[in-house]
């Protein structure tokens, strides 16, 4: 069989198995994953520059098992930028950073569909520059994540933060927030969570409960990736689930749109979106403001509860 090699700036590389099948259902090989992840490269790449990813990779395509790999394998070329990163346990790895075209195909070429990536750069590894929240539904109700969303936003912008939402290629939203990396995870996480559990408060539509069995049809207001060495979705990263779904940056209008589906941007139509519209991200960095604290959140409901049970 003939060898297919892509040259990226100086580099050149091999692309092994490139008829291989990455989504059996679609006949999507895994040349076209490649040939994908260097035709978005200029669009991705400022999302996932300095920050260590976690790679998701599925070698024998999405109908079989994948795997995750954060450490950065001893084989990897040297154009592969890595940063030494100590874990809670006290333990260290070299983890892998994007900062190229050439490693995004490189990435590629190992089968990794979705690359995941910290909220934290290089620069401030303990000091998140950004906050997430997942809205996942309990069911197939997009409208009711939807209206979440709007609900999560006008909370956020309340305490000065500026919000992007994008769909997540799965069955929910991302809210995420550009924040100055001023604290480390643990006032973050405690910000978030707080966030998540003000909503939850207020409206019977949300739920921060983990235990899928628990949130009885509910909005899942998931705030656990805002902690030291967790990931969220690289935005315009696949998805590994039929069709080929993109995690894709919206409008915030556009989730007014009747037809809007988490699903529905692909590796087949998000260039003609981006063609037309641009990337809704790309001045996400400038509208970086200080994490409000907690006690900044809005209480009037939290207020009547403790007054209800105490009577």
């Amino acid at each position: 069989m003939s060898k297919t090699f892509k040259k990226i700036g100086g580099h050149k590389i091999e692309i092994t198995n490139a008829d291989k099948e990455l989504f059996p259902d679609d006949g999507i090989t895994k040349s076209e994953v490649v040939d994908y992840y260097q035709r978005i490269a200029e669009t991705m790449l400022p999302h996932m520059k300095g920050r260590p990813l976690a790679l998701q990779r599925f070698p024998d395509g999405i109908d079989e098992e994948g795997f995750y790999q954060k450490e950065a394998a001893v084989y990897f070329p040297d154009f592969i930028e890595t940063v030494r990163i100590t874990l809670e346990d006290g333990s260290k790895q070299n983890e892998i950073v994007c900062n190229n075209a050439v490693t995004l195909v490189y990435l590629a070429n190992l089968a990794v569909i979705t690359p995941h990536v910290w909220l934290s750069t290089t620069e401030a590894i303990r000091k998140p520059d950004k906050i997430v929240f997942d809205l996942d539904p309990s069911d197939d109700d997009f409208a009711v994540v939807k209206e979440g969303a709007h609900d999560l936003r006008k909370l956020l912008e309340y305490l000065g933060l500026t919000c992007f939402v994008m769909t997540t290629g799965s069955r929910g939203l991302h809210v995420a927030c550009p924040i100055k990396p001023e604290h480390d995870y643990n006032i973050v996480k405690e910000f978030t969570k707080a966030a998540a559990q003000n909503l939850e408060a207020e409206d019977p539509k949300f739920t921060t409960k983990v235990r899928k069995e628990k949130r009885r049809g509910r909005v899942f207001v998931d705030y656990l990736r805002n902690e030291y060495a967790q990931t969220s979705v690289a935005p315009y990263a696949l998805r590994p689930k039929p069709g080929a779904p993109v995690a894709a940056p919206l409008d915030w209008d556009e989730l007014s749109e009747s037809k809007l589906d988490p699903q529905g941007y692909t590796m087949e139509n998000i260039f003609k979106r981006l063609g037309r519209k641009g990337d809704p991200w790309k001045d996400f960095a400038r509208h970086r403001a200080s994490l409000p604290a907690v006690d900044e959140l809005p209480k009037p409901e939290e207020e009547k509860e403790k007054h209800h049970q105490s009577r």
